[in-house]
């Protein structure tokens, strides 16, 4: 994620009204934007992979599974942004204005570490994603190995966290009531030695 040039500061409401206009999508919190960078192959095979599984786990079930087209607002935070795979189960809730085009509440969240971005996804990001009051998990997958990382939030709020590394782990989606495999999530991923 980078900074656009230095600008005056935007609304959320300037900010929504450029980003609805936009073919490229950016963040925003505490008055400034910054532009997302495109996806590696690598990238999008996983993030296709993980929606596919979802919505044929989602079949005759109140869950949904959205891409990265679908913008988040961390409503207690401020920031505006575009995870690669948000769930809700239930009703799906948006930001109170006339799209519906900005979810609040989530159940799973998923990113897909980038190297740009690695730190960020693991560090700033979650702290702004654990405000979210209903976000049960938040699940990191690395896309240069077969490797992930599970935050499930715990009755007192804290998060615990469950690491599964290698072709054969499953990742129990607790929340959700399912699983995803790593050989499924790495279906078609060729990784570089």
């Amino acid at each position: 994620m980078t900074a656009l040039p230095k600008q005056t500061m935007v609304t959320p409401d300037e900010y929504l009204s450029m980003e609805r206009a936009s073919e490229v999508r950016h963040e925003y919190h505490d008055g400034e934007v910054f532009e997302m960078a495109g996806a590696s192959e690598a990238h999008v095979i996983i993030c296709w992979n993980i929606s596919s599984m979802l919505h044929s786990m989602f079949k005759g079930r109140p869950c949904k599974a959205y891409l990265s087209d679908m913008r988040l607002h961390v409503t207690s935070t401020g920031l505006y942004t575009y995870p690669d795979i948000s769930v809700v189960c239930g009703k799906a809730e948006f930001l109170e204005d006339t799209n519906p085009d900005t979810l609040i509440n989530p159940t799973v969240i998923f990113e897909v570490l980038s190297p740009s971005t690695a730190n960020y996804d693991r560090g700033d990001k979650f702290e702004h994603y654990r405000e979210i009051d209903s976000l049960k998990e938040y699940v990191l997958i690395w896309q240069d190995k077969k490797r992930a990382a599970r935050f499930t939030r715990q009755p007192d709020n804290t998060w615990l966290l469950a690491d599964f590394i290698g072709e054969d782990a499953v990742i129990d989606l607790l929340s959700l009531s399912c699983s995803v495999s790593m050989s499924d999530i790495y279906d078609k991923v060729e990784f570089t030695t």
